[in-house]
């Protein structure tokens, strides 16, 4: 009796989960198929039809491909740039943090970043990138680049100290350099991990909205797709369901980069890879 009462506990807590991802993503899909007038009679009721007029008006307005693709290349620079950095400065920390006193400061020093809030750092980053002429997308990917060193370190760090060193052994005595090795032997033992960056921060990068409206509003022609959505806002109203469309649009490239990156975050590769 108590094990069923566990088992009713345990799936109505993951039902109730589900019913709270799952309560946003149908009212962004399903208001994103009405006419305001739908909207306006019932918030929550489903379309009643396939109402497509809006997902047209939002890919006609002006310069939405602009903005799209203003999107992916800050998206896809910034997280190609973290995937490269990350490996290759995370690893000598781990293998040399517990024997050099340098590596453990740098490790503290670069992960202390995570106790600093934006809302403290936000100033001065505007007034910087402004001093050097890096208002755009490049400073902005800059931005998101550094930013990301201090909780990708951290994570980063302490996968590859769990990573046994027989194997960095092993190819060392098979003739590979320090390179060869994180190359050929480190980055595909660490591919959870990537998978997990890869995902924590192209869903951060892509629905980031506060850094793009203090680097970006220079100019229009440099927004990203939040900067696109917020001008939905009038000053007396709101376009909301021309808004959710947006929305509805936005959410596809992360569902496809989620459906290819998930599978990497499942476990470990190196179990049972060696018996030390």
């Amino acid at each position: 009796m108590k094990k069923l009462a566990g088992n009713l506990l345990k799936y109505g807590f993951l039902l109730l989960g589900c019913g709270l991802i799952a309560l946003p993503l149908y009212l962004t899909i399903a208001n994103a198929m009405k006419t305001p007038q739908q909207l306006s009679a019932n918030f929550f009721a489903p379309p009643q039809s396939l109402y497509l007029d809006n997902f047209a008006a939002v890919i006609s307005k002006a310069n939405f491909f602009v903005y799209a693709f203003n999107s992916v290349f800050i998206t896809v620079v910034s997280v190609t740039l973290i995937l490269i950095i990350i490996p290759f400065t995370a690893f000598p920390i781990a293998r040399r943090m517990d024997k050099e006193f340098y590596y453990k400061f740098l490790f503290y020093f670069i992960t202390m970043g995570i106790f600093i809030p934006f809302q403290v750092k936000m100033l001065p980053l505007v007034k910087l990138m402004s001093s050097i002429k890096m208002l755009n997308p490049i400073g902005l990917i800059l931005l998101y680049a550094c930013g990301a060193l201090c909780q990708d370190i951290f994570l980063m760090v302490g996968y590859i100290k769990a990573i046994p060193k027989d194997m960095e052994e092993a190819s060392a005595m098979d003739g590979c350099s320090r390179i060869q090795t994180i190359w050929k032997i480190v980055f595909p033992i660490i591919k959870p991990m990537l998978a997990t960056l890869l995902i924590k921060d192209s869903l951060w990068i892509w629905n980031d909205f506060m850094m793009p409206l203090l680097i970006l509003n220079v100019s229009e022609k440099y927004w990203t797709l939040p900067l696109f959505q917020y001008n939905f806002k009038g000053t007396y109203s709101v376009d909301f369901t021309m808004a959710f469309a947006a929305f509805s649009l936005s959410i596809i490239p992360m569902m496809v980069v989620f459906a290819f990156a998930q599978k990497k975050i499942m476990g470990g590769l190196t179990t049972g890879a060696v018996k030390s």
